[in-house]
């Protein structure tokens, strides 16, 4: 679709995590940003809403056991998969949010009816399990998110602990895993969207909440500023409100520089790490982190570009 005189050039930012991504696995990160934003800005291009491209992009990106989202995620300490997922739209500022959802296999598909079809922007457990399959979505058995590699993960996890190891996710480690993935839209009508979708930190307590889902934190969307999706180590991005503290500085300084800095600011004021990617009405991107990788893909008018490392965001 070309863009008349009142419509915008689609744009569509993906993410998969800010951590330090071994070499073996770049590749699998890589290919699945990409088919994620291939999936999404499809959609975008035939005159779909951003809501929809966001929803469509971390869909692919929770079914593919690459990342920390949806089957594949980190487990809890007892060796569960807990979800929580986030979609915010800029127009009307409507949020469908979840949280420690168990049966649930694209907890983001169930934010979106939380968007669209309760009065409340925020449910957890099993009442949202409960809302999801009202509203057409079929629960799971929580073993079908669960794989091989996550078991031996946590039980490796628990051995350093047991040995005195602290967690390297909550001892200021930047090279700590961070898998979450995010996505924001541009669509031609000039509305903005954001999605962010986690299985959490590993051997993480049962029922911990971190700031993928929560609004302002982990995500934020609004057409008068920016749309933001964020990673890293939750905590330090709740405490700062560090999504909705990057939006609001887009209009005065460019979305570049507003990611550059909200990074900063995370490190400088809690020693935090992670990344963020923001994108503005005028659909210039922002793209920031201090972990020595983030996955993420653009795709616009002139096509698709990608970027895992430090140098090249």
């Amino acid at each position: 679709m070309t863009p008349g005189p009142f419509l915008r050039s689609p744009v569509l930012l993906v993410h998969g995590g800010a951590w330090d991504i071994p070499p073996d696995q770049l590749q699998a990160h890589t290919f699945g940003v990409i088919r994620a934003v291939d999936v999404g800005y499809a959609l975008l291009s035939r005159g779909a809403s951003a809501l929809d491209a966001v929803e469509a992009a971390v869909t692919v990106l929770e079914d593919d056991e690459t990342f920390d989202a949806g089957r594949g995620s980190f487990l809890t300490a007892d060796g569960r998969v807990q979800l929580d997922a986030l979609l915010m739209d800029g127009a009307t500022l409507r949020a469908g949010a979840v949280a420690c959802v168990e049966r649930l296999k694209n907890p983001i598909q169930a934010a979106r009816l939380v968007l669209e079809h309760s009065p409340h922007v925020y449910l957890v457990g099993q009442g949202a399990e409960a809302f999801a399959q009202k509203n057409g979505i079929a629960l799971i058995d929580n073993a079908e998110l669960v794989i091989d590699r996550e078991r031996h993960r946590l039980e490796a996890a628990k051995a350093r602990a047991s040995a005195g190891i602290p967690d390297s996710t909550f001892a200021g480690d930047p090279g700590g895993s961070h898998d979450t993935v995010g996505a924001v839209a541009l669509d031609a009508d000039g509305n903005l969207a954001a999605a962010t979708s986690t299985g959490g930190t590993l051997n993480k307590t049962p029922g911990r909440v971190g700031d993928s889902s929560v609004i302002g934190c982990g995500g934020y969307a609004d057409n008068r500023t920016a749309a933001a999706s964020l990673t890293g180590w939750g905590e330090p991005i709740m405490k700062l409100v560090l999504g909705k503290w990057a939006v609001d500085r887009v209009p005065l300084l460019g979305p570049e520089q507003a990611a550059q800095d909200a990074i900063a600011y995370l490190h400088a004021r809690l020693q935090g790490h992670g990344g963020i990617i923001l994108l503005g009405p005028d659909g210039r991107a922002g793209i920031a982190h201090n972990t020595p990788h983030m996955a993420w893909a653009l795709c616009d008018q002139d096509g698709v570009r990608v970027g895992t490392s430090v140098a090249e965001a």
